[in-house]
C-alpha cells in the first residue's frame, strides 16, 4: 500500500495501520509491504523516531528479493494528482529494469463516477448542520476532482456541503462566499483528507488566526470541529479494499 505518509503516530495508527491490517487479514500469507511516497516524511520518521519506511522502489526491490514476480500497488490517495503520477512512474521504471516482474497499480479514492456517488452519499448522511470540508487541493490538473465532487453533492441534493481546499482553486474564501448564500449560523468543519496530520491540526482546527476555524469564526460562524479524517471511516477503507481486489483480478 502506497501513501504519502505522515509523521503523526496517532493518525497513522487509526488510518494507515488499520487499512494495512485489513489488507493482510483479507489476503493471509501474501507478502505485504508499506511504502510512502514522501521522501521528507520518510527522512523525518527515521531521524526523529528511528522508524524506517521504504519508498516505492525500495519496497518493490524488497519483494523482488523474496522471489515475488507479481506486485500490486494500492494507492492510499484521494485524487490522481502528483503523488499518483509518482507511483505510476515508479511502477513503469521498475518494470523496465525488471523484465520478469509485473507491477499493477490500483486507483485513488476519486476515480470513476461510482466513486464520486459513493463519497457523496457517505458524507451527505453526516447530519443536518452545514458541513465544511477542507481538502488538500493541488496545482495538478486533477484538482478538478474537487469541483466534480461538489457538483455531485449538488446533484444529489446535498446543498449543505461545502468543499474547499488549502492548495487548490477553491479555498476558504470560496467556501465562505458559498456559505453566505446559505444563511447558515453554525457549521461542522471536517477534513476531506485521509489522515489528520499537520494540515488538519493546524491549518484546519487550530486557534491560529489563519486557520479555517478562526477564519470562519471571524466571519460570524459558530464552528463545530470533526477531527475524523476520511481514512478513519470504515466505508472509505472498504472502498480501498475493493479497489485492490479489482486490480488483483484485472
Amino acid at each position: 500500500m502506497a501513501s504519502f505518509g505522515t509523521t503523526h503516530q496517532d493518525t497513522r495508527e487509526r488510518t494507515i495501520d488499520v487499512l494495512e491490517n485489513r489488507i493482510t487479514e483479507e489476503f493471509p500469507g501474501v507478502p505485504f509491504r508499506r511504502a510512502f511516497t514522501s521522501g521528507v516524511v520518510i527522512d523525518r520518521l527515521k531521524s526523529n523516531y528511528g522508524i524506517e519506511v521504504k519508498d516505492l522502489k525500495g519496497a518493490m526491490e524488497n519483494l523482488q528479493s523474496e522471489g515475488v514476480t507479481d506486485i500490486y500497488i494500492q494507492p492510499f490517495l484521494i485524487i490522481g494528482g502528483l503523488e499518483f503520477e509518482k507511483i505510476l512512474r515508479a511502477a513503469r521504471d521498475f518494470m523496465k529494469k525488471s523484465s520478469n516482474t509485473i507491477v499493477r497499480v490500483g486507483t485513488p479514492l476519486l476515480w470513476d463516477d461510482s466513486d464520486y456517488r459513493s463519497i457523496a452519499g457517505m458524507l451527505g448522511s453526516l447530519g443536518e448542520r452545514p458541513l465544511v470540508l477542507m481538502g488538500h487541493g493541488s496545482k495538478h490538473s486533477a484538482d478538478v476532482s474537487y469541483d466534480r465532487l461538489s457538483e455531485v453533492f449538488r446533484k444529489k441534493g446535498f446543498d449543505n456541503i461545502f468543499l474547499g481546499s488549502i492548495e487548490g482553486s477553491a479555498g476558504i474564501d470560496h467556501v465562505i462566499s458559498s456559505l453566505d448564500g446559505s444563511e447558515a449560523g453554525s457549521v461542522t468543519l471536517k477534513p476531506f483528507m485521509l489522515v489528520a496530520g499537520d494540515h488538519v491540526k493546524n491549518d484546519m482546527a487550530s486557534d491560529e488566526e489563519d486557520s479555517w476555524k478562526s477564519i470562519l469564526e471571524e466571519n460570524g460562524y459558530k464552528v463545530h470541529i470533526d477531527m475524523i479524517p476520511l481514512g478513519e471511516m470504515e466505508k472509505i477503507q472498504e472502498m480501498f479494499l475493493m479497489k485492490l481486489k479489482e486490480v488483483l483480478i484485472s
